[in-house]
């Protein structure tokens, strides 16, 4: 059973610019998908950014369908939305390690994606964690989208100073030991 214990919750980012969000979510158990969904679009809504919404066949293939609209869309931040409930075999920790796995390999990308893929023991768990006015995991991963987000952002204009200078810029040569060839 949860808890209700007490945790920390940031601020809600705040945007200067429009910010779109995709939701993809496996709908595998209907009530609970819709409970985290609408945890998801308040939050989004919340901060002011917009979403869209698509659905697949199950867990393993939300991170698939993020790294398809990644390439073909232009979404700012993913929200992965499902539950995958224990049952009798290994299945279970196949989906739940391989789409953790896959979702964290796309953030580590660059990808701004927050997990709300439920994994839990039985399916009372799992009504309380998607429930809205409960644990609202859903809100919870959108959030985290949004965080990731807005820290793009505030990064996106920063340089290392590192790489090549534009051309123009005087630049020593490898064996130039006067400055007198540049680029």
């Amino acid at each position: 059973m949860a808890t209700a214990e007490q945790h920390y919750i940031l601020p809600r980012p705040s945007f200067d610019k429009p910010v779109k969000i995709l939701i993809v979510v496996s709908p595998y158990y209907r009530d609970i998908a819709d409970n985290l969904i609408n945890g998801a679009k308040a939050e989004i809504e919340a901060a002011g950014a917009t979403w869209d919404l698509v659905e697949m066949p199950g867990a393993l293939e939300i991170p698939t369908a993020i790294g398809i609209s990644d390439r073909r869309s232009n979404f700012d931040g993913y929200v992965a939305l499902g539950c995958v409930i224990r049952g009798e075999t290994t299945h279970y920790e196949t989906v739940c390690n391989d789409s953790s796995r896959a979702l964290q390999l796309l953030g580590l990308q660059g990808l701004c994606i927050g997990n709300g893929i439920l994994t839990v023991e039985t399916r009372a768990q799992a009504e309380v964690r998607a429930d809205p006015d409960d644990q609202n995991k859903g809100g919870g991963a959108a959030a985290a989208a949004l965080h990731l987000v807005a820290l793009a952002r505030k990064w996106a204009q920063q340089s290392k100073g590192i790489g090549f200078k534009p051309k123009g810029q005087d630049t020593l040569m490898a064996g130039d030991t006067d400055g007198s060839n540049h680029a």
